[in-house]
């Protein structure tokens, strides 16, 4: 195995593609557009980003990277806390969905995301609310 495969298995290009490219998590969101790399209108909206933590094991094939999602809520402090966590909760449901879809040639084999950690209500200094989960994601080249 060539080390550039592993190191282009990036679960975070991965799910965010999945996930800006679902209606599922279009419509929990309440629109499309609303899923990137960046904390930004419109709201809600979803950041899929690189996480704190994971198991790179031996580096020689499959990884466990942590991947984080964080949804914000409307800086108005809308939708409430409840309705940004039940939104939150489909769209990791719908990334766990990434591992029964088939695979595309060229792309990293994801075998497994689950929960790695606590689901955290982390709002912002200014009060924007905001929740983060970070999910563990088994992928190979």
């Amino acid at each position: 195995m060539d080390s550039r495969d592993l190191a282009d298995t990036d679960p975070v290009s991965e799910l965010l593609t999945w996930l800006k490219e679902n209606a599922e998590a279009a419509d929990a969101l309440g629109g499309p557009d609303r899923v990137s790399g960046l904390a930004e209108a419109p709201w809600p909206h979803l950041v899929v980003g690189h996480g704190p933590g994971g198991d790179l094991r031996d580096l020689s094939w499959a990884t466990s990277p942590e991947v984080t999602l964080e949804i914000y809520g409307d800086p108005g402090g809308w939708p409430g806390k409840a309705e940004l966590r039940r939104v939150l909760l489909r769209c990791a449901t719908i990334a766990k969905r990434r591992v029964d879809a088939p695979h595309v040639p060229g792309r990293a084999v994801i075998n497994g995301i689950s929960p790695s950690g606590l689901l955290i209500w982390s709002p912002l200094v200014d009060g924007q609310p905001r929740w983060l989960l970070n999910l563990s994601v088994t992928l190979h080249p």
